[in-house]
């Protein structure tokens, strides 16, 4: 009985111990320690180590500069690795620091107009063609759905919708049946088709709504005046019948301007309403279309905003902090306009992710004029510090007052400037 006493005793002990050393401050410290961390090459980065511990690069080179117990200042691009040590020397944990050369570019926040080209024929619909025996519709019938993506009609690649009126003609016409090569979520799939022709008429169809361009406007978010890269948007464009990511061939990006603007409220996200400008500038083309926006190349490197047309600073992910930051965006004509928003939380990521960021529109004059975030506002860009630190991606429904936005760093990846980043470190 005795011995069950004192295992008992032993067992609250170390039961108690544990849970004090999970509340001990220098312990949970060195769990926040980070594994890796990217800082541009001229910066400081704090690593927040315990006191308890001291900090030392594992080469002793010229790429870190140790200003205190936990101020790392990164003087070169390269990658090092950072050694918390115990009393003792004894090492308890490392730190991957990797330091990308010097990154501006300069931010956007004019108002475009988005003209895509998809790659293919993409279906929207099905019809149903009257014929002396009822009403059928071929392509519903040979299984292509709402969202696929037509690529190829016998053996000939399909760009464009007149392409595809006159393969169905001369088919029907001799009376064959269409090979379709088409992509389902990006799965390449074949089917056979028959057209048939509608009752007193002479053109022969499929059956299918189709559709090979999509337009909208947005915001540019920045552009890189080296490579003439640029970044917008800030989030995928959709079908807007399918509601699926369009496969982009090409487009353009045009100069626009706003009209009016239908205000945000609680369930209504709102609104720019926007025309191309008069003489329909074409300010670049586009080549991708992700989940981080639409990017390409611009045709001239001098699209100015008249408010922050000198290249910032890149802000990476651990920098951003929870406070007061600007947007630039146009609520009226082409003028590009500087309102205040707050950083209500910034996560920080090691993969993409689009929402990134927790934004609340405070302005009172952005309040008043578009009672938030509306539609087309998507890819101002988000100024903190004199950073660049990200763009307006969403808006919350429920409340237009705030939204998500992306990391910046992502926007620049996917544009292939970072790419321009690596091979300058490696060089």
């Amino acid at each position: 009985m005795k011995v069950e006493g004192v295992r008992m005793v032993v067992g609250i002990l170390l039961l108690a111990g544990m849970l004090c050393i999970g509340f001990w401050n220098p312990l949970k410290e060195w769990a926040h320690i980070p594994t890796s961390i990217s800082v541009f090459k001229g910066e400081s980065v704090t690593l927040k180590a315990p006191k308890l511990l001291t900090v030392d690069p594992t080469h002793g080179d010229s790429t870190l500069h140790i200003q205190d117990a936990e101020s790392i200042a990164a003087m070169s691009a390269g990658t090092e690795e950072v050694v918390f040590k115990a009393v003792g020397g004894f090492p308890v944990k490392s730190t991957t620091v990797d330091v990308l050369p010097e990154q501006k570019v300069i931010a956007g926040g004019q108002s475009i107009g988005v003209k895509l080209n998809t790659k293919g024929v993409l279906v929207v619909g099905h019809h149903l063609i009257k014929t002396n025996t009822g009403e059928v519709s071929p392509g519903e019938t040979a299984g292509i759905e709402v969202g696929d993506m037509i690529t190829k009609i016998n053996g000939v690649s399909i760009e464009k919708m007149s392409q595809v009126t006159q393969v169905v003609q001369q088919a029907g016409e001799k009376n064959q049946d269409l090979n379709i090569e088409l992509k389902r979520n990006q799965h390449p799939l074949n089917t056979t088709l028959q057209p048939i022709k509608a009752s007193g008429e002479q053109s022969y169809r499929m059956g299918l709504f189709i559709r090979d361009s999509a337009a909208g406007v947005g915001t540019m978010t920045f552009y890189d005046p080296q490579s003439k890269k640029f970044g917008a948007l800030g989030h995928v464009i959709s079908d807007s019948d399918t509601h699926k990511p369009i496969a982009v061939h090409d487009g353009e990006v045009l100069r626009s301007s706003v009209t009016s603007i239908e205000k945000g409220s609680h369930g209504d996200p709102g609104e720019k309403l926007a025309s191309f400008s008069k003489n329909r500038e074409i300010l670049g083309q586009i080549n991708k279309n992700s989940s981080f926006g639409i990017f390409g190349t611009l045709n001239k490197a001098d699209l100015k905003n008249d408010i922050m047309d000198k290249e910032l600073p890149i802000a990476l992910s651990n920098q951003i902090k929870e406070g007061p930051a600007k947007i630039l965006t146009v609520v009226s004509g082409e003028k590009v306009e500087e309102f205040d928003i707050e950083i209500v939380n910034a996560i920080q990521q090691k993969q993409p992710a689009t929402k990134g960021l927790v934004l609340k529109v405070t302005d009172p004059k952005l309040l008043e004029a578009t009672g938030g975030i509306v539609q087309g506002m998507s890819g101002s860009p988000i100024i903190q510090d004199g950073k660049l630190v990200g763009a307006v991606t969403h808006v919350f429904v429920n409340d237009p007052t705030s939204g998500y936005g992306c990391h910046i760093g992502w926007m620049l990846e996917e544009a292939g400037v970072t790419n321009e980043l690596k091979q300058a470190k490696a060089s």
